[in-house]
């Protein structure tokens, strides 16, 4: 079994969406099922549909799951097992509060808590957490990508696990989810090693047995070579996918980054029979949206043309195959579209005015020709124009813009169409 967990407190950024694609992938090959866990044990702070966007954006990946869990109802398990490490003496009760902390930053933590005696806990009156008791010998574990890893009982000392409001903290209702739930591998961001230690202490104390594989991805760069964050608002997974990019090319560059796949342009299909996790490079990698944006051409080019079409906004093949024309310099959908409404907009021509009035009135009632050089002559022998004083007018007429483009290879996905461009 393999899970991917989210907050509700978090967008699905790029690093986020490379650990589901990778979990995914991996239950595939593996012939498990896939879990999504939504983290939504802090009630307040959760946003209304947030849990719906999540799995709206795995859903347009072709992310499929067999499973949803909510962590809130969990719970109860999470308590109950929480007061069994209390009764094995695995745990103790902890009154110094994160907000008596905070108020006296002279005071921390001592140790102290653990040696009270049962009689002085029950006379106690005051809020509590409940830590942990830190492991007598080194925690020692594998992981897919790192390697061989060993960390002190003083590395993992007696953290945390039940906040004063009887919630869980993080690590621990992952640990106990991650045990409820049978997960064989866990896939998660490097910056959260120092975790997974302490989650398997908790299994151990226990008396889960299973060993659990793991493997922690290394950050994501921006191109400032700094770590990915909420700030890169061009790595928040919405914002690439309302600026037009596929979500087949943001797959694809995932899972090409730090990765000696066998080939840069490939389908998700494709990538689950040759996808090796334990490949994954171990150092930092920088996302670079100019590679993203090649991977992005070459996606569009290949969709269907009816599919391009609907996806701006159109109907018809012949916009699709106009579309694909667009990508000689466009690279997004958001550019490709503006280019294509710009061609059924209502138009003016600020230079050659005069000639473009003569121009359009003549278009409109021009007959159907097959063939841009017939369509050409025709315009040219009723206008009189030749030369830029045609040309101009003619792909403003046409394109809505007076850049240079090859009115010949735009035409025949056009000519139908004439009747609503030029109005």
């Amino acid at each position: 079994m393999y899970r991917f967990a989210l907050s509700f407190r978090e967008d699905m950024h790029i690093e986020n969406l490379r650990i589901a694609l990778f979990n995914y992938i991996s239950a595939k090959q593996n012939h498990e099922k896939f879990l999504i866990l939504i983290d939504d044990r802090d009630k307040e702070q959760n946003i209304d549909g947030k849990d719906q966007e999540i799995l709206e954006i795995l859903q347009l990946f072709g992310i499929e799951y067999d499973q949803i869990i909510y962590q809130s109802e969990n719970l109860k398990f999470h308590q109950q097992l929480a007061t069994k490490l209390l009764m094995d003496k695995n745990a103790f009760v902890c009154f110094c509060t994160a907000q008596k902390l905070e108020n006296d930053i002279t005071q921390s933590y001592d140790g102290t808590c653990k040696t009270l005696s049962d009689e002085e806990v029950l006379n106690n009156e005051s809020p509590f957490l409940i830590r942990i008791k830190r492991p007598q010998e080194d925690i020692t574990f594998s992981d897919i990508i790192e390697g061989k890893l060993s960390f002190t009982p003083d590395e993992i000392d007696d953290f945390v696990i039940m906040n004063v409001d009887k919630t869980p903290t993080g690590t621990f209702a992952y640990a106990l989810d991650d045990l409820m739930y049978d997960i064989s591998m866990v896939i998660k961001q490097n910056r959260e090693l120092p975790n997974t230690p302490k989650e398997i202490l908790i299994r151990k104390y226990l008396g889960y047995d299973k060993e659990i594989k793991y493997a922690h991805l290394p950050i994501i760069l921006n191109e400032n070579g700094k770590p990915l964050c909420k700030e890169d608002d061009l790595f928040n997974v919405k914002n690439l996918l309302l600026k037009g990019f596929l979500p087949s090319a943001i797959c694809n560059y995932i899972i090409t980054m730090g990765n000696d796949t066998p080939k840069k342009f490939f389908s998700l299909q494709e990538a689950l029979t040759w996808f090796d996790l334990s490949k994954i490079s171990k150092t930092p990698v920088k996302f670079e949206i100019e590679k993203l944006r090649q991977l992005n051409k070459e996606h569009i080019r290949n969709l269907d043309s009816l599919q391009l079409s609907k996806a701006l906004g159109y109907s018809s093949k012949e916009i699709g195959d106009l579309a694909k024309i667009y990508t000689h310099e466009d690279s997004t959908l958001e550019e490709i579209k503006l280019k294509i409404d710009n061609i059924f907009k209502t138009k003016n021509c600020e230079v050659f005015v005069k000639e473009f009035e003569i121009l359009k009135k003549i278009a409109k009632d021009a007959p159907y020709h097959k063939s841009f050089d017939d369509y050409k002559a025709y315009l040219m022998r009723k206008s009189g124009l030749n030369g830029e004083a045609f040309f101009k007018p003619l792909q403003v007429l046409l394109t809505g813009t007076d850049s240079d483009i090859d009115l010949s290879e735009i035409y025949p996905h056009i000519k139908n169409y004439l009747g609503e461009i030029i109005k």
